[in-house]
């Protein structure tokens, strides 16, 4: 009777530290969960060409959403464009840039630019003479 009774009890307590090391296995893992993997971030644009130089046209994509701004008589974008700031979120991965312009000189040039949250982090150029010089890059919140 005395063995039956310390099975009974072996039994209960192998059954009681299966129990707690399942809870503590549960809470750890829940702990390490990541719930920031992404952030938004504060994105601008830029593009600037030299004195006497005409922007054409500028192209950026977020992700799949694209968006061209095309220089008309009406709305010319001259030598320069910005974007203003723009929240995105590292989730969009890809950010794509470019903008392409008449350069009337040898020593024109047309620079474009990404800044995030207030560091510029990409920067592009293209000098010299025509009617359709073109910059672009391609930024990925996935690199290091």
């Amino acid at each position: 009777m005395k063995q039956f009774y310390n099975l009974k009890s072996l039994l209960r307590l192998s059954s009681l530290f299966v129990l707690l090391f399942s809870v503590i296995t549960v809470v750890n893992s829940c702990k390490k969960d990541d719930d920031d993997e992404f952030k938004d971030h504060v994105v601008q644009f830029s593009a600037k060409a030299t004195t006497g130089s005409q922007l054409i046209s500028v192209v950026t994509q977020v992700g799949t959403a694209q968006n061209t701004i095309f220089s008309t008589p009406t709305a010319e974008l001259k030598e320069g464009w910005n974007s203003g700031d723009m929240w995105v979120n590292s989730s969009q991965a890809q950010l794509n840039f470019a903008a392409n312009a008449m350069l009337p000189q040898e020593n024109s040039e047309l620079t474009i630019t990404l800044t995030i949250d207030g560091e510029v982090v990409r920067t592009a150029k293209v000098t010299g003479k025509g009617d359709n010089k073109v910059v672009k890059f391609a930024y990925s919140f996935l690199e290091p």
